[in-house]
């Protein structure tokens, strides 16, 4: 006996009627995952490429994504949330928003000579160890030259090409893990390696700057001023300012600071506050960025445009005070002191 067999043809809503103004696939941010990077995935999810993308949101192209980062229209970003389900508050969080590390962002350079910065860099080992590989906020900034869970040095060009990371250019549905010129997957990058040093001055660096944005302090923007001329001290890159500067060339830069604060003279200033920092560490870090600082705030007032009142060096021995509470018993009084010390 035979069973016919077939297809049921059932009549359904429209895909329209049903799915309103949301769009087919939902992507979620990543934990510090920067707006351009969750715009790559969000376009290639919905069968979009990313150049084309552009279009979606009312851009020409060029680096539109990038410009995104730096700045995000508030009816975009409800936009965005209402065809995406992701809160626009969510949205706008992915963007470099915060102004007092603005000058350490790398600039919008889509094609840079060899030495030059170009605009985002990226760890080979996150990417492919991502779920959803994705790009880092944190991977922006010019003062990041490592990965700190890796530990290998980021990169900023696709090791195959030499070329910029251009997803904005991408015309196909590819990955932005994808180099968009030559097709290289960028998470087959080999490892650079970073000296250990320059590696635990840069995260001294990052808890700097951190603790002071937290604190709203106006002595954050004359520090970021002194990481932008670390080159000229460090000897590296002719005088251009950290943001200027390919991420090799920072790379040595972080390198020969480390280095030469191991082997140089310490200061008569630098000496007095030594004593209260503990010996090795990450406080022997920030003790040697005391002696970085005195060195330029004995530069003419001309020369650095330092506020009144602002004694970086003692902010930083403040610092290095703080991250030592182990035992508060001990130590609470010494901080204490420090920062009256700051406020005298």
């Amino acid at each position: 006996m035979s069973r016919e067999t077939g297809f049921a043809i059932e009549i359904r809503e429209r895909y329209q009627d049903v799915a309103g103004d949301r769009w087919p696939a939902a992507v979620d941010p990543q934990p510090d995952e920067l707006l351009s990077s969750w715009l790559y995935r969000l376009a290639v999810a919905n069968g979009v490429a990313p150049r084309s993308f552009a279009g979606v949101l009312g851009f020409c192209g060029g680096m539109w994504s990038a410009r995104l980062d730096l700045r995000l229209p508030e009816d975009l970003a409800a936009w965005l949330g209402a065809r995406t389900g992701v809160a626009s508050e969510a949205i706008s969080a992915m963007v470099m928003s915060d102004g007092a590390l603005t000058p350490l962002l790398l600039p919008l350079r889509e094609t840079a000579r060899r030495s030059r910065s170009t605009w985002i860099q990226y760890c080979a080992l996150c990417l492919a160890n991502d779920r959803a590989p994705y790009f880092r906020r944190s991977w922006r900034l010019a003062s990041r030259i490592s990965c700190f869970r890796h530990g290998c040095g980021l990169r900023d060009r696709c090791p195959a090409c030499r070329g910029g990371i251009a997803p904005f250019a991408q015309t196909d549905l590819i990955p932005h893990q994808v180099c968009a010129r030559c097709g290289f997957d960028l998470r087959g990058a080999a490892m650079i390696f970073v000296e250990a040093a320059a590696r635990r001055l840069e995260r001294s660096i990052d808890d700097i700057c951190k603790a002071e944005i937290a604190k709203s302090s106006s002595a954050i923007h004359e520090w970021v001023a002194l990481l932008l001329r670390a080159p000229a001290v460090a000897g590296v890159g002719s005088g251009r300012p950290l943001a200027n500067l390919s991420t090799s060339a920072r790379i040595r830069c972080f390198e020969r600071l480390a280095q030469r604060a191991d082997d140089g003279p310490v200061d008569a200033v630098a000496r007095r506050r030594r004593p209260t920092l503990a010996a090795g560490g990450r406080d022997g870090l920030i003790g040697r960025l005391v002696d970085f600082v005195d060195q330029h705030q004995r530069l003419p007032r001309s020369a650095r445009a330092q506020p009144p009142g602002v004694d970086l060096a003692a902010l930083l021995a403040a610092y290095g005070c703080a991250v030592r509470r182990g035992s508060r018993s001990t130590r609470r009084g010494a901080n204490d002191g420090a920062l009256k010390s700051l406020a005298a």
